[in-house]
């Protein structure tokens, strides 16, 4: 099986180029499954039903998102993710199990806490969901939604052949440290972005800066130069269902 995962998407640059990308990748790459995380999708700004539906007839099979609020219809769509160590009165669900021919596929969405909200333990969290799916699922994947490069590794490793893959997200820069940890399950520190490439995570650099210079709120706007579409491509061996091999994805829009 051939498994593509998608880092975030940002905002209207991104969505076109997502859809655009994803579907001349799914028909060259043979590609059976699509997780994209779209908390940006909007004005990169959380999504709504127009920006989800336009992501879904793009390519995408399963959304995942973060510390966005995405919260206005997400009882209603199966494949439509939160962080599962959300408060449990939060509306949505963290994880969901997506059928693709004979697998069935876990999904789980979770979110770091080191520099961001304090909310449950990932950690306790992946473990309770793993102990009701586990028999359910021939694969299962993470978005794991953090800032903290050791909070990501730290749940892979805890994790570590329990899973077939964590991939971390919201950092919006793509790492270069694919690899399969020791007990099988493959890893990627961030997945990167869909959207603007001259800018600052998405956004339009001069709102940034200006923040930064002077230390008060700032109305972010989002880039519209030629985008870039980061992710990860992940195969699995059908008859094991193990991670057998990893491709980075980066590609640019052509201006």
């Amino acid at each position: 099986m051939r498994i593509l995962m998608v880092g975030d998407i940002v905002g209207r640059p991104g969505r076109i180029f997502f859809r655009e990308t994803t579907q001349k990748l799914r028909r060259e790459k043979n590609i059976d499954v699509v997780v994209a995380n779209g908390e940006n999708m909007a004005h990169g700004k959380g999504l709504t039903r127009a920006t989800f539906e336009e992501v879904l007839s793009g390519g995408a099979d399963v959304v995942t998102t973060g510390n966005k609020d995405v919260f206005e219809f997400i009882d209603r769509e199966p494949f439509l993710l939160r962080p599962a160590n959300y408060p449990e009165d939060a509306p949505g669900k963290g994880f969901c199990i997506y059928p693709h021919r004979a697998k069935n596929i876990g999904v789980i969405n979770l979110s770091g806490r080191t520099f961001m909200e304090p909310l449950d333990s990932p950690f306790t969290r992946a473990k309770e969901i793993l102990k009701e799916i586990r028999k359910e699922c021939d694969l299962i994947l993470i978005d794991f939604h953090a800032e903290a490069t050791s909070e990501k590794m730290a749940l892979a490793y805890f994790l570590d052949g329990e899973i077939t893959a964590l991939v971390g997200t919201h950092t919006h820069v793509q790492t270069a440290d694919e690899k399969f940890l020791p007990k099988g399950t493959a890893y990627l520190s961030d997945l990167g972005m869909v959207g603007s490439e001259n800018s600052i995570l998405g956004v339009v650099p001069e709102e940034i800066i200006k923040k930064f210079v002077s230390c008060r709120p700032t109305k972010f706007e989002v880039g519209e130069s030629p985008s870039i579409y980061c992710g990860l491509l992940i195969d699995t061996d059908d008859k094991t269902d193990k991670p057998v091999k990893l491709e980075r994805i980066f590609i640019h829009e052509k201006n």
